[in-house]
């Protein structure tokens, strides 16, 4: 029989594995609707009729960065609700931008782009590579799109040596355009070096098969190559990219996939998050209350099944810091490794509420999780969720939740390995059982 340590190594490896595949949302979505399709949900379209859908299990995805999966039972949702939960897909990264070439000193750099509210320092001196989505014209002209991920390291941002800035460790100020743009190659004669022919190029090796006349345009970041792993002398860390927030899309994944088929849950793993959300595919656009409309009879039965679901919004919380404990309130650092994490906030940063967290709290007690606390200190400003925006969007009772993590937006996060084994415990009891 297995042991809960047994359990929680084979989750994490599951874990760093999706981490590893999933260098942008569009290839989160990818694998996502992968194991979703291998668990018997079933792919719609936004584009074709719902009319007649059975009980089941389905998913659906927007812009092939933002997925919804859900499970329609017999019983009338009006009845019922939706067991909701809420993820995002996107990082802060470097993006590259639409005329990148840059040729200086016999060398190409690519023009970037900061994504979101990205900690710069750390992506100078990493192994970079590339990753994204690909618009282009096959031989018939009609516009196709793939995804295209050169995995391998060809890219680096190198530090100013000391000898050439010595107040670096004191105060190293960053300009965004001047000192970000990676190398990528030498260019002696520049004439021939196209970044869409790179892309092209790439394509057709990863697709031999595949038809591309020309590279139109493109959604390309770059990443670190370093791979997801768990880490510390007793293991009690995993260190990766990405951490906010696939770790939240992957246990929600999974405890979705292993659901009560008769109950009604649902899971949106939406984009944008990290720049507002204001999107079609994002928080603030309309997927999530599409989906539910075309789920109800009419307006009535909607508004009704609405006031019965509950939101849980799971997004990354801040750990206390050993070095920067001054940073938190002393009453509320959450800590890794012993349980996820409430957030609140007095001013509506997150959606929170007293019977909202007490619902939670219900969840956790139940499956023998520990739960923790996170209130921003009252002097420091609070970032925010896609909660608040669900919330306020479709008025659903929603809480902000969260495990505890170092190093938020950094190129490499790290989160205590027994947290996310133990949250997802606490999410399928969301999504099997009543409360």
């Amino acid at each position: 029989m297995m042991t809960d340590t047994d359990k929680t190594t084979i989750f994490n490896a599951g874990l760093c594995d999706f981490l590893d595949v999933s260098p942008t949302p569009f290839h989160a979505v990818t694998a996502m609707s992968s194991r979703l399709e291998a668990t018997g949900f079933k792919r719609l379209e936004e584009s074709e009729s719902w009319r007649t859908l059975k009980p089941g299990r389905y998913f659906v995805t927007r812009n092939d960065s933002s997925l919804i999966a859900f499970t329609l039972p017999k019983e009338d949702l009006a009845q019922t609700g939706f067991k909701m939960m809420g993820a995002h897909t996107d990082s802060p990264c470097l993006k590259v931008k639409p005329q990148p070439e840059k040729f200086k000193q016999g060398l190409m750099q690519l023009g970037v782009e900061v994504y979101g509210g990205a900690l710069l320092n750390p992506w100078f001196d990493r192994d970079l590579s590339m990753a994204g989505r690909v618009s282009y014209l096959d031989s018939r002209e009609v516009i196709q799109h793939a995804l295209v991920d050169f995995k391998k390291a060809i890219a680096s941002i190198p530090s100013l040596a000391i000898h050439l800035d010595r107040e670096a460790n004191k105060n190293k100020t960053i300009n965004a355009q001047n000192h970000l743009p990676p190398i990528l190659m030498h260019a002696l004669d520049t004439s021939k070096i196209n970044f869409r022919d790179l892309l092209q190029k790439e394509l057709l090796k990863q697709t031999p098969t595949i038809d591309v006349a020309s590279v139109l345009d493109y959604e390309i970041s770059l990443y670190d190559t370093q791979e997801a792993a768990i880490i510390g002398f007793d293991d009690d860390f995993i260190s990766s990219a990405r951490l906010d927030n696939l770790l939240s899309c992957f246990v929600g994944l999974e405890s979705i996939v292993n659901s009560n088929i008769e109950q009604a849950n649902l899971l949106v793993c939406s984009d944008h998050e990290e720049v507002g959300s204001q999107s079609t595919s994002g928080a603030q656009g309309s997927f999530l209350e599409s989906v539910l409309l075309r789920l109800c009879k009419d307006n009535e039965h909607y508004f009704r099944t609405v006031e019965q679901s509950l939101m849980i919004s799971v997004d990354n919380a801040h750990a206390i810091h050993p070095n920067f404990a001054d940073k938190h309130d002393a009453e509320h650092g959450p800590k890794l490794n012993q349980g996820p994490v409430i957030k609140s906030n007095a001013n509506q940063r997150y959606a929170t509420n007293s019977e909202t967290s007490a619902t939670f709290r219900l969840l956790c007690s139940k499956v023998n999780v520990p739960v923790q606390d996170f209130v921003v200190r009252s002097d420091m400003a609070c970032g925010s969720t896609i909660g608040p925006i669900i919330a306020g969007g479709i008025g659903v009772r929603t809480l902000d939740i969260g495990l505890p993590s170092y190093a938020m937006h950094s190129i490499r996060e790290l989160a205590g390995s027994k947290d996310a084994y133990q949250l997802s415990l606490v999410m399928t009891q969301f999504y099997t059982n009543s409360i």
